[in-house]
């Protein structure tokens, strides 16, 4: 018997009679719970499937487990190619790096913290300096350890900006930790990698990496003169303040909400909660302009203490052509045997907030109402991620494996020909369970706008701003199962209202919702707040 432990990786091998396949977080909860002592030396092959190797969390630990369940060989394996052993030598060199790492803890976050205090100590703007030349090249600055990722709303925000910002001045250059599906291949791209110290610990790689990340960036950009910088702000990182401080220009933060909020609230609270918190009000103290894509936000940051004069409320947007109702959608019809049925989309992450498993129980008690529906009726669910099981529940509760597509994952390019394989699209957004305002903007929504189809949302917070009841989407109550039932029956039945919401939802992203009138918008503040030379 093999097994196969999956982490952070787009393929997804099949499980068989002689191969288990899990997760490394399945992998977690048995040590958790006490059962992996039932799968000690159970396998003959153990194998990781990662898109990087080199990044996979906890190192060590994490391969010590994998030996601990294989009698023969072990191995971590890149989704790629390369394959790394993981035999009694390599787990002593994963020992000692461990080791050295817990010596130098200490000293990296006195260094973070008193580095963060010398940041803090000003000056915040106003500050003097030269007017903005926008004809100069600005930086745009990704520092997100995460890897591998081909699809979801981070990928298109940060195409959709980077792709137009020369559009308004000189070409970007463009300093990232890794490659960002859909960003235009002639911008000027650095790869700046993490190196492999403290990942056997929580929060500390994030901490280690304004140190790698400074010195890289620097040996690149040290001898051009630039315009500006801007940074999707990642949690624990200053590298964007620091940069801005040296060069003597005018710093954009891109924030998408705090990571303290989301980590109490859908996981679990940062280990070094009061230290992030410090990074995360010195960068929204110190950027010249905070850009957000909802007033939620906005007022979030006035109620801490942030000048809401500095703060653009600027919602996601997309590529009209890229999405658009002139895309072909037989290839995925075909695919999944979608022809002569109406087809009800979906795409996301699975997220705490995106209502999928409301969606799914939806279809279900649809399929109940209208039995026919069961042959000309289908839901195809594109993504994966956290709430993936519970939409598996309501498939199996309600017999519906023959009616609800889930696709995995898919590339972000091939996400407008899912989208166009539908004839009608859903956003089942959910509340925030603590009662705060839902403080999203979901480029789902917008990709769905452009693409003319016939939409079916929730009335929550943006989502209801932007969306027209009756005029360019149907709307129904936000995490409402019966709402949102009656919702979609209402779109099977009329075509003719369907045909008229996409059309008009289509206008309406071209008009106001582009990429290019995003990044617009920034441009223009930036000029307001900072003048231009």
């Amino acid at each position: 018997m093999n097994i196969v432990v999956l982490y952070n990786t787009v393929q997804k091998p099949a499980a068989t009679q002689t191969r288990s396949v899990i997760t490394l977080e399945d992998l977690r909860r048995w040590v958790l719970d006490g059962s992996f002592v039932r799968h000690l030396f159970k396998y003959d092959n153990v194998e990781l499937l990662t898109c990087r190797m080199d990044f996979v969390p906890k190192p060590f630990m994490v391969a010590l487990l994998l030996k601990l369940m294989s009698r023969r060989h072990c191995a971590l394996r890149d989704e790629k190619g390369p394959t790394r052993a993981v035999t009694a030598g390599t787990l002593a060199e994963s020992l000692s790096r461990f080791l050295k790492d817990l010596k130098g803890k200490a000293v990296l976050l006195r260094k973070a913290g008193a580095e963060v205090e010398t940041l803090a100590a000003g000056p915040f703007p106003p500050r003097p300096r030269n007017p903005i030349d926008f004809s100069l090249s600005p930086a745009y600055l990704r520092t997100d350890l995460w890897f591998g990722v081909t699809s979801g709303g981070s990928v298109g925000h940060i195409a959709g900006v980077l792709n137009n910002l020369d559009t308004f001045g000189g070409k970007p250059v463009f300093l990232s930790t890794d490659a960002v599906p859909t960003a235009r291949p002639d911008i000027e791209t650095r790869y700046i990698r993490p190196d492999r110290r403290f990942w056997d610990f929580e929060e500390l790689p994030s901490l280690h990496f304004n140190e790698t990340f400074l010195q890289a960036a620097q040996e690149v950009l040290q001898v051009r003169r630039l315009s500006f910088f801007y940074q999707r702000y990642s949690v624990n990182n200053y590298s964007g303040m620091e940069l801005a401080r040296r060069h003597g220009i005018p710093l954009v933060l891109e924030y998408n909400g705090s990571e303290i909020w989301i980590n109490r609230n859908w996981g679990k609270p940062l280990k070094y909660e009061a230290l992030s918190e410090r990074i995360e009000m010195v960068n929204l103290s110190y950027a010249d302009l905070i850009v957000v894509v909802s007033e939620p936000m906005k007022d979030e940051l006035v109620a801490r203490g942030i000048d809401p004069e500095k703060i653009l409320v600027n919602p996601n947007g997309v590529d009209p052509e890229r999405y658009s109702p002139e895309i072909d959608g037989s290839a995925v019809r075909s695919k999944y045997g979608l022809n002569g049925k109406l087809v009800i989309g979906f795409i996301g992450t699975f997220g705490k907030w995106h209502g999928a498993e409301v969606l799914a129980e939806a279809f279900g008690l649809l399929l109940e109402k209208n039995p026919r529906y069961r042959e000309t009726l289908r839901l195809l669910m594109v993504g994966d991620g956290v709430n993936m099981p519970l939409v598996r529940k309501a498939n199996e509760r309600f017999r519906m494996a023959d009616c609800c597509i889930l696709t995995g994952l898919v590339p972000q390019e091939e996400g407008p020909g899912h989208l166009a394989a539908c004839g009608m699209v859903a956003s089942p957004h959910v509340p925030n369970p603590d009662g705060t305002p839902f403080f999203g903007s979901p480029t789902k929504l917008f990709e769905y706008m452009a693409m003319g189809k016939g939409i079916v949302a929730s009335r929550l917070d943006q989502i209801g701003e932007i969306l027209e009841h009756g005029r360019t989407a149907w709307m129904v109550e936000p995490g409402d199962v019966g709402s949102l039932v009656a919702g979609l029956e209402r779109l099977v039945e009329d075509e003719p209202l369907r045909k008229r919401l996409g059309e008009a939802a289509r206008r309406e992203a071209i008009e106001k919702y582009t990429w290019r009138e995003h990044t617009r918008k920034i441009i223009e503040r930036l000029r307001k707040r900072c003048g231009e030379g």
